[in-house]
């Protein structure tokens, strides 16, 4: 059976021959007869006719070439294969060395006289079928033709992409076996693909829109690009959008060499636009780019302004439903871990791939490392816990999260309402999905919790302890990273930090929140407008986040009342009284320390806070240690007066006044 490479060969090797032929005739060879080149042009005809038609009939039709455009391009095109041509060129022209196709020499050859064919703006030069090679000025009909590489390639049946392309594009999925491979979509991506594909498909012959998938899920945006590509049989290539040129000859260059691949094969750009917000050149070049180009293009943007002359199909991408999730994690982890998909599911935002990948990781069944039932579920969480791990190093800090609640001194209520917000984390899945609480929600499915009261009574404490007993990464809130005096830029900055904390449902704690969450003020200029939209952004998308947040504040007075209406807890952190500042002491000294008599009755007079109180401690270790004695009521006395002098207050030297024959029965014991 005949491939299409024979096809090609057979037809080039035919314009090959009637090119031969008809050269010969031109520089007057006699024995060049009309009926040999009849002859030709029927082989012609005759190799030209077949399904699918050669690469060079294909591509004339495809640029829509005149029969004389056609000649002269196939004329370029054998030069480059057949050793006799350049000879037979030189003689038909004079034998003046002209070893060479010009338009002079095809409008002879092929008895047409076409000038508008030499026109910058007709196909053969526009599209750079052809290129023009003069090293001296001559007059246009003399200059040297040549046919550019990528066409000769594709003529010659090669689909590799042009070379000057390479460096900027790439292709996302080589083949369609790759295509095939792709991991299956979930069925709420899958109607994206088809409504996408139905949209594509209705105006057939028309421009084809610019389809424009928003989202923060990166991934699945490119499984959606690939698998509507796949159903229209054409090639994905993926381009950063701050690599588009900017200059306009590299601009031109660009997108005249990208349109015209278009032209030559079936393909489609992916173009990623993450990086260029800042850029306002790259935003310029990208604008550009998409109101001139050809073909399908994804973009992939969050807020990109697409230009007004192209249509546009603009579709939300987001990760499976918790439910599609929880039937995944469902089937690759078996019967044998039933109560795992609900509680992955309800901590982590993962997609397909993502979940198989986990569980992946998994030791085989036969393998005598196969985890039991708490280490199976140890390595998941820890698995997906370092999987979604956020990129928040530019706009929070990780805190190292040792507290535990032995530790917390708190009043009764206090405590209830942190072990609540533990409960409402970990059982979601039951309440929002079991009990069909999601269904009846548009927003608030996470856990968010104000934290109030003076600094130092352990609002930042009990952060630590809900992640601790969680599991779950805390991140405190760099303010100073996150707002910023520049119009919009503190809404992408809160974008950005949220988009990041949402896959693994990570824990963001806002420090002083007041700060940022300050009360919405009335409109007297164009800067009060953008903080109160700063304001109402941020409520949004706190009550949207689908974790745990925390904010604390010194100053619950002055927070704005509808985000306080939006929070679903709120916890008040007393100054501690004297029998807590007692505890607190108890506390605060660990275990390994060697400790002297300590009066707590007394301790607990001193009216400050937890925070100072740990402050305090720490400073009188290092006493004991420098005087190489344990730690007493003597080095804790001296912390307190140093304290006291940092913070300005008032020192009544009764307070200090010690007596250890006054310590009640309750003591510690010297430990060596």
């Amino acid at each position: 059976m005949s491939t299409a490479e024979d096809h090609n060969r057979a037809y080039l090797a035919a314009v090959c021959q009637h090119l031969r032929l008809r050269l010969r005739q031109l520089s007057g060879d006699e024995t060049v007869t009309p009926r040999m080149i009849a002859e030709a042009e029927g082989a012609i005809a005759t190799a030209a006719a077949v399904d699918p038609p050669p690469a060079a009939v294909d591509l004339s039709q495809r640029f829509n070439l005149s029969q004389l455009e056609t000649g002269i391009l196939l004329l370029c095109v054998a030069m480059e294969i057949d050793p006799l041509l350049p000879d037979l060129c030189d003689q038909a022209q004079g034998g003046k060395g002209f070893a060479f196709p010009t338009f002079a020499l095809a409008f002879q050859l092929f008895e047409a006289v076409q000038w508008d064919v030499i026109s910058i703006s007709a196909p053969l030069r526009y599209w750079q079928l052809i290129q023009l090679h003069a090293p001296q000025p001559q007059p246009l009909p003399q200059t040297m033709l040549k046919a550019d590489e990528r066409i000769v390639n594709s003529i010659m049946g090669s689909q590799q992409l042009d070379h000057r392309l390479a460096s900027l594009v790439s292709p996302l999925v080589q083949s369609g076996q790759e295509i095939k491979q792709l991991t299956p979509l979930a069925p709420s991506q899958q109607l994206v693909v088809t409504d996408i594909c139905e949209s594509l498909s209705k105006s057939p012959g028309a421009p084809i829109p610019i389809v424009q998938l928003l989202g923060a899920d990166a991934h699945s945006k490119h499984q959606i690009a690939h698998q509507i590509v796949a159903q229209f049989g054409a090639q994905l290539y993926g381009l950063m959008g701050e690599l588009i040129p900017t200059t306009n000859q590299e601009f031109t260059d660009f997108l005249r060499l990208w349109d015209r691949e278009t032209y030559l094969s079936r393909i489609a750009l992916y173009i990623d636009t993450q990086e260029i917000e800042q850029d306002n050149q790259s935003r310029i070049a990208l604008r550009r780019f998409l109101s001139q180009s050809r073909g399908l293009i994804f973009i992939n943007s969050r807020d990109v302004r697409l230009p007004p002359n192209r249509k546009a199909i603009t579709r939300e991408v987001t990760k499976p439903t918790p439910l599609e999730q929880r039937q995944v994690w469902t089937q690759e982890l078996g019967p044998s871990a039933a109560n795992y998909p609900a509680l992955l599911t309800s901590q982590f935002n993962l997609n397909l791939d993502e979940i198989e990948n986990i569980v992946s990781t998994i030791p085989a069944v036969s393998s005598p490392l196969t985890p039991s039932a708490p280490d199976l579920k140890h390595h998941l969480w820890t698995t997906c816990l370092n999987h979604t791990r956020p990129n928040l190093d530019s706009l929070a800090q990780r805190l190292d999260t040792k507290a535990t609640w032995d530790q917390l001194v708190l009043p009764t209520e206090a405590m209830g309402i942190l072990r609540q917000i533990v409960d409402q984390v970990r059982l979601r899945a039951q309440v929002y999905d079991d009990w069909g609480f999601r269904k009846r929600m548009n927003r608030g499915l996470g856990v968010s919790a104000m934290f109030a009261g003076e600094s130092g009574t352990g609002k930042t404490m009990s952060a630590e302890v809900l992640a601790n007993e969680l599991d779950l990464p805390l991140y405190r809130i760099d303010l100073s990273s996150v707002v910023s005096k520049y119009i919009g830029e503190t809404e992408k900055n809160l974008r950005r930090l949220f988009d990041a904390a949402e896959e693994g449902g990570a824990i963001l704690f806002f420090d002083e929140a007041d700060a940022l969450f300050g009360k919405r003020g009335e409109v007297k200029d164009s800067h009060d407008r953008y903080a109160n939209i700063e304001i109402n952004y941020l409520l949004q998308r706190v009550e949207a986040y689908r974790g745990l947040a925390i904010l604390a504040t010194n100053l619950k007075s002055s927070l704005d009342v509808a985000f306080l209406r939006r929070l679903r807890f709120l916890i008040n952190f007393p100054f501690p009284s004297q029998a807590y500042r007692q505890q607190l002491w108890r506390k605060v000294f660990p275990d390994e320390i060697p400790k002297n008599l300590i009066d707590y009755e007394h301790l607990g007079k001193f009216n400050i806070a937890g925070g100072a109180i740990h402050t305090i401690a720490l400073n009188a270790a290092f006493m004991a240690a420098q005087q190489s004695k344990s730690v007493g009521m003597e080095q804790i006395l001296a912390a307190i007066r140093t304290e006291y002098e940092k913070l300005d207050r008032p020192i009544y030297e009764a307070e200090f006044q010690w007596d250890p024959q006054a310590v009640p029965g309750e003591y510690w014991e010297v430990k060596s």
